[in-house]
């Protein structure tokens, strides 16, 4: 089955790879040390404090609200809820 390339998808940078090129390929195991270790990419430490993942039910309307506000509504909900805290702890 021979599928029709999109020419909207077409990337003169970045050309759809040939059996020639597949064939010389390398594995990423094959590559230098050195160069793996350049490529791996890590994750740096975690922040802390680490924030830890729940589940917690809301209205339909007050989640709608909440994301409404748009990006970064759980952040504003954990300060809220920080500074909710701080005025009713014992």
């Amino acid at each position: 089955m021979n599928k029709k390339t999109n020419p909207e998808l077409l990337d003169d940078d970045n050309p759809e790879w040939t059996e020639e090129m597949f064939k010389n390929a390398m594995s990423f195991s094959d590559l230098p040390e050195a160069l793996q270790a350049k490529l791996r990419r890590v994750r740096g430490p975690n922040k802390l404090p680490t924030k830890k993942q729940t589940a917690i039910r809301f209205d339909a309307e007050v989640l709608d609200g909440l994301r409404a506000t748009g990006r970064g509504w759980q952040t504003r909900v954990n300060n809220v809820m920080r500074e909710w805290l701080k005025q009713h702890s014992a």
